[in-house]
């Protein structure tokens, strides 16, 4: 973890952090007049609000939270200033309607970091090591061998699921590996769904490292028994890992990136 992460303890810190992850440690002392407020605490449930369902709207926040629309402002204008969430413009899927884009407020990488304690230094530094001395085809091997290492749990639920449910059984088991992932139909005129992952543990390797979006997505396809497309990751900037998984007989749509059905997983340059 960066040195950069423990200022963000204030906010941060408490007993909802994701399970798996190491808990960020608050040095020092909140304000007295803070801690008698809550105001550390709601700002906490601010931010886990917008790591658990993705870049948001003030609108989406208040209702979520049950605050007003004033109070979400004023707890996203604190985090917007220690550099916890930043404001973005909202992407739109399918055709534009009137008006400008919602704002949405996302996490910032110092902010994802202040969610669990990786090593990620120690595990770029290893997969520089074995790309180095056995090239990027072994760094593509240890990224499905360790894929592979985790599907029990993934495997169980989706074979127990009914063929039109597994997208939200496999949803729910990566929830429970800290992925905070939903399932939902796609938006226009596609039919099918899209899997996302609102927090991906290993976002900063992947960005060295596309070899683990690759390997995460064929496993995907292959548990689904479909091809599925990589809309968008984390590691490649954007708020959502989202994955397009077309029902029978549909095949995937374009990505508003440079991502296509070849290049699945792969983070664009």
């Amino acid at each position: 973890m960066n040195g950069t992460v423990d200022r963000f303890g204030p906010w941060l810190s408490g007993p909802d952090e994701l399970r798996n992850n190491g808990v960020v440690k608050y040095v020092g002392e909140a304000p007295q007049e803070e801690l008698a407020t809550g105001e550390r605490s709601t700002r906490n449930r601010v931010a886990r609000s917008i790591l658990d369902h993705g870049p948001s709207t003030v609108a989406d926040l208040a209702k979520r939270l049950g605050l007003t629309q004033a109070a979400v402002r004023r707890h996203l204008d604190a985090l917007v200033s220690d550099r916890v969430v930043e404001a973005r413009e909202q992407r739109v899927y399918g055709a534009r309607t009137r008006g400008r884009p919602a704002k949405v407020f996302a996490l910032t990488d110092c902010g994802r970091d202040a969610f669990d304690q990786s090593y990620d230094k120690l595990a770029a530094d290893a997969l520089r090591w074995i790309a180095e001395t056995a090239g990027e085809e072994a760094v593509a091997a240890f990224a499905r061998a360790r894929i592979e290492s985790q599907s029990e749990a993934y495997r169980t639920a989706v074979e127990a699921a009914d063929p039109e449910t597994r997208t939200e059984a496999l949803a729910k088991a990566l929830s429970a590996d800290g992925y905070a992932a939903t399932a939902r139909s796609a938006p226009g005129p596609q039919r099918g769904e899209q899997l996302c992952q609102h927090h991906c543990p290993v976002a900063h390797v992947a960005e060295q490292y596309p070899q683990l979006c690759e390997a995460e997505t064929e496993f995907f396809s292959s548990l689904l028994g479909t091809h599925v497309q990589r809309l968008a990751t984390i590691a490649h900037g954007d708020g959502v890992c989202t994955t397009y998984i077309p029902r029978s007989g549909h095949s995937a749509p374009q990505t508003t990136n440079s991502a296509s059905a070849s290049t699945a997983g792969r983070n664009p340059a």
